[in-house]
C-alpha cells in the first residue's frame, strides 16, 4: 500500500504554524500518521501536513452534513441521524 504525502500547500501550512500549535496537532494525530512519526517514516512537519489536510477534510465533510440537516428541517424531513441526535441547529 502506498503511503500518503502531503501536498506542497499544506507543507507550506504546517511549516509556518507555531509551536502551541504544532504541539495541539501532536496531540490530536492518531493512527498511520503517528505510526509514521514514530517509525521516523515520515518527519514531523509532513505528519503535520497531513493531519492539517485531514482535519480540513473532516470539517469540508462536517459542514455538508450539516448544511444537509439544515435543509432537510427547513423542509419538514429531519434526517433520522439528527432526530436521535441532540444536535441545536440554530
Amino acid at each position: 500500500m502506498k503511503s500518503k504525502v502531503p501536498t506542497p500547500e499544506y507543507l507550506e501550512k504546517a511549516k509556518k504554524l507555531n509551536n502551541e500549535e504544532i504541539e495541539r496537532l501532536l496531540v490530536r494525530m492518531r493512527g498511520r500518521f503517528a505510526r509514521r512519526l514514530e517509525d521516523k517514516r515520515m518527519s514531523a512537519i509532513e505528519a503535520i501536513a497531513l493531519q492539517l489536510e485531514y482535519e480540513d477534510e473532516e470539517l469540508e465533510e462536517w459542514r455538508e452534513r450539516l448544511t444537509e440537516m439544515r435543509m432537510n428541517e427547513e423542509t419538514g424531513k429531519v434526517s433520522s441521524s439528527a432526530a436521535s441526535s441532540n444536535i441545536n441547529l440554530s
